[in-house]
């Protein structure tokens, strides 16, 4: 159980910091990477199961790392809109 949060926590940071780059070209430090990558992978995880793409991009580490990397950048996309209004 513990190794499963531990790699969790991983993913998020992962994700996290690669969204940052992405889109805002640099991260947002540790624990901000990982909020965001964690958010990430809910969203993402939500819209591919919706549109029928979860099982296109693959199981693992890797998967996992791209789902909440396409989520993390929708969270970072739609702060970066909301923001300018």
């Amino acid at each position: 159980m513990l190794v499963h949060i531990i790699v969790f926590l991983i993913v998020g940071g992962i994700a996290g910091w690669l969204a940052g780059l992405i889109i805002k070209g640099r991260g947002f430090g540790i624990i901000g990477d990982i909020i965001v990558g964690i958010i990430g992978a809910f969203i993402g995880g939500f819209i591919l199961t919706a549109v029928g793409l979860a099982g296109l991009i693959g199981a693992g580490i890797i998967g996992a790392i791209v789902v909440a990397l396409i989520g993390a950048i929708i969270l970072l996309f739609l702060i970066k809109l909301i923001k300018k209004l």
